[in-house]
């Protein structure tokens, strides 16, 4: 049995089985790009629900994991040299999984930092400016009621980088070609929470991107992207 104690985090949320990778996490857009690799690469894992309501992510304990404070994060009992490692960051976590299992990155060299140029964009891009345009629109909507600017510098960049991968899938199954890659992974959760989460389809005009949108329900078809959306499994609600 793999000894965890070294990290603090467990004493908050003990592992029930140390021998398996344990995560951290909630189902928001980056919560998500985790547990859906792991499902796709059948990864054992133990998922820990990190609530927001109460500053969960901001606890010492998992501070001691991620210093930054946001979720995900994971712990892996048998990493490089078969020792425990914490990691941080979702991209970063990604690729970890990505690069330890050799799946959903291209063999070829250049495919493969083709794939890591598009988890950048993800990260870079996709990800914080969809996420601005989600809280001025929904979430600070009443603070800037009268000033539209904030909604729509968020939201003309959204559909700034949504052009881009427009033209990226315009003649492509995924974004790197025709294998699903953990850069699909990173960005797919972002686009559909735009618009589930944060109900910008029709403001951000997702009609405009068919094959961005013909690229998102294939991924969701995918039967790890439906298992991994939900978890950790999310609070009923009151």
């Amino acid at each position: 049995m793999t000894d965890l104690s070294a990290f603090p985090i467990t004493k908050k949320w003990p592992a029930r089985n140390p021998d398996i990778i344990q995560l951290y996490s909630l189902p928001t857009p980056n919560g998500v790009k985790v547990s859906i690799a792991l499902e796709e690469l059948g990864l054992p894992y133990e998922p820990h629900r990190i609530e927001f309501g109460t500053n969960d992510q901001k606890t010492p304990e998992f501070v001691s994991l991620n210093p930054n404070g946001r979720i995900p994060a994971i712990i892996d009992p048998h990493g490089p040299d078969g020792k425990p490692i914490g990691l941080f960051e979702s991209g970063a976590i990604l690729w970890y999984l990505a690069e330890k299992t050799g799946k959903l990155v291209p063999a070829d060299p250049a495919k493969k930092y083709e794939t890591l140029c598009w988890v950048m964009f993800q990260m870079g891009g996709i990800g914080p400016m969809l996420g601005q345009f989600g809280h001025f629109y929904k979430f600070a909507a009443e603070k800037v009621a009268n000033n539209s600017y904030p909604m729509e510098r968020y939201r003309d960049e959204a559909k700034r980088l949504l052009g881009v991968m427009e033209a990226q899938l315009k003649d492509r199954e995924w974004i790197v070609g025709d294998t699903y890659t953990v850069a699909d992974i990173a960005l797919f959760p972002w686009v559909r929470g735009a618009d589930v989460f944060y109900g910008g389809r029709e403001v951000i005009g997702y009609a405009d991107f068919p094959a961005v949108m013909a690229w998102l329900e294939r991924c969701m078809a995918r039967p790890a992207s439906k298992k991994g959306i939900d978890i950790p499994a999310r609070a009923p609600e009151a």
